[in-house]
């Protein structure tokens, strides 16, 4: 027997639970699919909490647009719904001379993207603000904070359930095939099910162009490769040497190896690009050797021994390796891919935790 929903969201990560959330607030019928025993294990739950002001991508893109969107929408969500947050700041600091311009750089796209209070200091002046810091130059972030993403996706969620919103755990989308009515779908787990749903929303992080292939009508050309990277962060242990966070100039691939705040005040530093051809989330003590340099860049006061392994994420990415292009947020419908009712969300990283609730109400055109 096929049970017919209106609109299936698939996977209860921070941004599914966000897109779900939204449908909810509309009044459509919702069922969250998630093939974990809970939801949020996956990216939302191995990340550095940042909550980004967006100066960091292309101009005019989705990235740049939804983020700077989404900080003060996701600050103001936090404050509706006892989410704890702490809206700290950040210094991205240059520690060479051939920086400097790099940071120029950044201001000039930051302002385009209409980052607010985005401002360029000097390096004494950043150093009378976080007396620890050695730097040249640092361009001021007050729009930047950090969150606790665990009970993010919990208010989330128990938004989007006090609006009708169902949650279905250990229920991995096996297959599907477009339909004139719609997707199915069949759904495994310890109560499998087949489903037609007449919206689809494919919001499964690091599994979404897997799903994509699975259903039957979908173009394999339409699906972008997607490359993994793995970053891997480490523990400071002892007290925190800075009151806000503090980023290098960004690099390839990732924006370098930065100090960032957990709300109780711990520092971890992180994270590095690790190119992985699978899940993979063990972090090698050997491979805090190479963060040692880089942070002494900023913080020449590390002391030796002072890494100890956290944990990892990772990032699924459009640009591979040695692709210094950064690739924006990829929205799929019908006509990207033949399917009618399925939107595909592809290379959903950073900054999607910033953009979670924008990200959501651009899919629905809210």
């Amino acid at each position: 027997m096929t049970e017919r929903i209106e609109c299936v969201v698939i996977g209860a990560g921070v941004v599914g639970l966000a897109v779900a959330r939204q449908l909810a607030l509309k009044g459509r019928e919702v069922v969250i699919l998630e093939r974990e025993d809970r939801f949020g294990t996956g990216i939302s739950s191995r990340n550095s909490e940042v909550v980004h002001g967006g100066m960091y991508y292309a101009t005019g893109s989705l990235k740049a647009r939804l983020c700077v969107e989404g900080n003060p929408e996701l600050y103001a969500f936090c404050e509706a719904h006892g989410v704890d947050h702490r809206r700290c700041g950040k210094f991205i600091v240059a520690t060479r001379p051939g920086q400097v311009e790099t940071l120029e750089k950044v201001l000039a796209r930051g302002l385009a993207n209409g980052v607010p209070g985005l401002r360029m200091i000097t390096g004494a002046q950043a150093v009378a603000a976080e007396p620890r810091l050695t730097c040249l130059a640092a361009l001021q972030s007050p729009s930047t904070g950090i969150v606790d993403t665990h009970g993010l996706m919990k208010a989330l969620l128990a938004d989007a359930e006090d609006h009708g919103a169902t949650l279905v755990l250990r229920s991995p989308v096996l297959g599907g095939a477009a339909d004139p009515e719609g997707v199915r779908m069949e759904v495994g787990g310890p109560e499998p099910l087949a489903i037609l749903a007449s919206e689809v929303y494919n919001c499964a992080g690091l599994g979404a162009r897997k799903v994509a292939r699975g259903i039957r009508g979908v173009r394999a050309d339409a699906l972008p490769p997607v490359f993994l990277a793995k970053g891997n962060y480490y523990a400071l242990s002892g007290p925190a040497p800075f009151s806000r966070l503090v980023y290098p100039v960004p690099e390839a691939a990732g924006l370098g190896v930065h100090l960032t705040l957990d709300l109780g005040g711990q520092a971890r530093f992180g994270p590095d690009v690790e190119w992985v051809e699978e899940e993979n989330y063990d972090v090698a003590l050997s491979r805090a050797d190479a963060f040692y340099a880089e942070i002494r860049r900023y913080w020449p006061g590390l002391p030796d021994g002072a890494l100890q392994p956290a944990y990892a994420g990772i990032r699924p990415k459009l640009q591979g390796p040695g692709d210094a292009e950064a690739r924006d947020f990829v929205i799929q419908r019908a006509a990207d891919h033949d399917v009618p009712g399925l939107v595909n969300l592809l290379g959903i990283e950073s900054p999607g935790l910033t953009a979670c609730i924008a990200l959501a109400g651009h899919v629905l055109g809210v």
